[in-house]
């Protein structure tokens, strides 16, 4: 319908879909920002902007499509720093940003301890902002959000997101410009980590994917590089495959990666542009009740910043320096 002729049939738009702000009121995620999403037509999902404007739970036509670890919807304020301590505050979900100075497994850099996958999705946004609004016949629903990752003495990097849907749709865009603010140039790494699990993940499902190369990250992903498209159901004391893949992309580096599932009847495409972030890393774990999928396109493989610097892979944002990065989720019946 057109505008004018949909406004005649409700009385608030919250009818067909919008957004819906709230704090969390019970357990780890005590007093925590969130923000509802309702396309109107299948796909809802939750941003938190105390977690970096990152997405919790996501579904579509009532279907889940996403992993969420125990913890759940945990405040920033329980974040531990050390070591692996990062997946006590680990979340799961649509979207766990991880970066943005280092990435992946925890090391010491120089005087520097980096645990692991870095602390944007600790950090709360500042300058929050629901931009949703009537563009000509569609109804644009835009969330914006800024988050630093600063110090004294230190690297000072600004992420500006903007998760934007369009009512009717089935998809949502996240945006991202990166900013140095600072006056050093600063290591920059970014790995979108997106967490699909049950019932869109099950051993019906099956990954639609195009590599060029695929890397397996160790000894026991190597003995699984045969079967990173398909899953199994949940095994006792299974350890993670991990893999690097680099896509085929179009002449303008487009590329994308597909989950389908047609027992459920739900495909899951994630977009995303070669000339930004290089890399997808494929996380397939398919323990019991640790039963997930981990699609994340990233500017660097998942290794920590030491080995990143060794094997001349780590990039750098001289001060001032800008890049824009983009990533695309919809979804589809099949």
């Amino acid at each position: 319908m057109k505008k004018e002729e949909l406004l005649q049939y409700i009385g608030n738009c919250a009818q067909v879909g919008g957004t819906r702000h709230y704090n969390l009121s019970d357990g780890p995620g005590l007093n925590m920002r969130a923000i509802d999403v309702n396309t109107g037509s299948g796909l809802t999902y939750t941003v938190l902007p105390d977690r970096g404007m990152d997405i919790s739970f996501a579904s579509f036509k009532g279907t889940n499509l996403v992993f969420i670890t125990p913890n759940g919807e945990t405040h920033p304020a329980f974040y531990e720093p050390q070591g692996i301590a990062w997946l006590r505050t680990f979340t799961g979900g649509l979207l766990t940003t991880c970066g943005l100075t280092w990435l992946g497994p925890p090391v010491k850099d120089g005087d520097e301890e980096l645990g692991l996958h870095g602390r944007y999705s600790t950090i709360p946004s500042k300058l929050v902002a629901d931009m949703s609004q009537w563009i000509g016949d569609d109804y644009h629903i835009r969330l914006r959000g800024t988050t630093e990752e600063a110090q004294l003495f230190g690297t000072k990097m600004r992420m500006e997101r903007e998760i934007s849907s369009i009512a009717g749709s089935n998809s949502l865009k996240i945006t991202d410009t990166v900013i140095n603010f600072g006056y050093k140039k600063t290591p920059y790494t970014i790995l979108y980590h997106i967490n699909l699990g049950y019932p869109l993940l099950s051993e019906h499902a099956r990954l639609i994917i195009d590599p060029i190369e695929t890397i397996p990250a160790t000894d026991i992903a190597k003995s699984g590089i045969n079967e990173f498209r398909t899953f199994t159901k949940p095994q006792p004391d299974f350890f993670e495959h991990v893999f690097y893949h680099k896509l085929k992309a179009d002449k303008n580096g487009n590329t994308g990666v597909r989950l389908e599932n047609k027992k459920p009847g739900i495909a899951l495409d994630i977009k995303f542009n070669i000339n930004q972030l290089k890399w997808l890393t494929q996380w397939k774990m398919m323990g019991q009740g640790d039963y997930v999928l981990g699609l994340e396109p990233c500017n660097v493989p998942t290794r920590n910043r030491v080995v990143l610097k060794e094997q001349d892979l780590l990039p750098w944002l001289e001060p001032g320096e800008t890049v824009t990065n983009s990533v695309e989720i919809s979804l589809s019946e099949i």
